[in-house]
């Protein structure tokens, strides 16, 4: 039997599901992986998508992990001084293996203050916030400052997925599940970051998610 390897995603109301799922169903298929979806209790979480994700654990119950994981969405906004979430994360990365994010996710991360003089990924909405916690942001699909890995904003979470599966279980196993999920992107447009995606394309986007942040 293989070791047990726990691997903790923090979720919050109005997250962006795919930060869970796309690297969840990459890392539950390491041998021994035990994933647990962590929030204050266990009733049902709404996920920006409409529909919800049924926690496993509390931050009372949670044991320790290996690696912990925060998502992101425009729910992260609302939480970033929320001390309960800040003392779980703080307390969680005293004995992991991995201190990881997707998305803006990373912004929990900074507000805790474990990613001071670290690089990190964010979405490309909100990575220049990373600087306010110490942090130095970089445009990249993941990544890696010691053992702190981060992916960039939603659809990089199973990029960052592989690549932690790498870390903890090997490359062959990695590539071997990204067979197995059938990962081979090819998008039908050329337009998946602001620096492909045209000032006005970028403008509308950032009024939107303005917008969507301000209704909260």
């Amino acid at each position: 039997m293989p070791k047990e390897l726990h691997i903790g995603f923090l979720i919050f109301p109005q997250m962006t599901q795919l930060d869970v799922t796309g690297p969840a169903e990459i890392l539950s298929k390491i041998p021994g992986a035990k994933i647990h979806m962590i929030w204050k209790d266990l009733s049902p979480v709404d996920a920006d998508a409409g529909f919800s994700i049924n926690p496993t654990t509390t931050f009372d119950t949670c044991p320790d992990l290996d690696v912990v994981c925060v998502c992101g969405g425009l729910g992260v906004v609302p939480l970033l001084d929320d001390e309960d979430i800040l003392q779980f994360l703080r307390r969680q990365a005293e004995v992991v293996q991995y201190v990881t994010s997707v998305c803006s996710g990373s912004l929990l991360l900074g507000a805790a203050g474990l990613l001071q003089g670290y690089k990190a990924a964010c979405h490309w909405a909100f990575r220049d916030m990373l600087k306010g916690y110490g942090a130095a942001p970089v445009a990249e699909r993941v990544v890696r400052d010691r053992n702190r890995i981060s992916g960039g904003g939603v659809t990089a979470g199973i990029d960052f997925g592989l690549t932690l599966t790498a870390e903890l279980a090997g490359e062959e196993l990695a590539q071997r599940i990204q067979l197995f999920v059938e990962y081979d992107p090819a998008p039908p447009f050329d337009c998946g970051s602001p620096e492909k995606a045209g000032p006005e394309r970028v403008a509308a986007v950032r009024a939107l998610i303005s917008e969507m942040t301000a209704k909260g």
